[in-house]
């Protein structure tokens, strides 16, 4: 099986679990090989709330390591989250492994007032 295929299984069986509503989104997490993406989603109206992402022109002009950038970027969700008053979320990995990336963008936002 190739890893393409077993990845998006391993998605597929996260979101059979894990829905976001109004009240309580789904913080989703997309990795790529240089950047990292988050999103809130409303999967009962199936909008994006809000997004942000290591290319953000703020987190960008960073100096610091992917891992750093990560941690800035899951700080600037949570912001928005709590300007938009959403303080809980379910968080999806989207297949990746808690870890690294994903573990710090998490840790960034959980610093910043959302609760997982």
């Amino acid at each position: 099986m190739d890893l393409k295929l077993k990845k998006q299984k391993i998605r597929y069986r996260i979101r059979k679990k894990v829905s976001g509503t109004a009240e309580k989104p789904r913080l989703s997490v997309f990795r790529s090989n240089t950047d990292l993406y988050l999103q809130l989603i409303n999967d009962q109206d199936g909008v994006t709330i809000s997004s942000a992402s290591t290319k953000d022109k703020d987190i960008a002009a960073q100096s610091g390591t992917k891992t750093e950038k990560s941690k800035l970027a899951g700080a600037a969700i949570a912001r928005k989250a709590v300007d938009l008053g959403i303080k809980k979320v379910v968080f999806d990995r989207g297949g990746n492994l808690y870890h690294g990336r994903i573990k710090a963008a998490a840790e960034g936002a959980r610093e910043n007032g959302l609760e997982f």
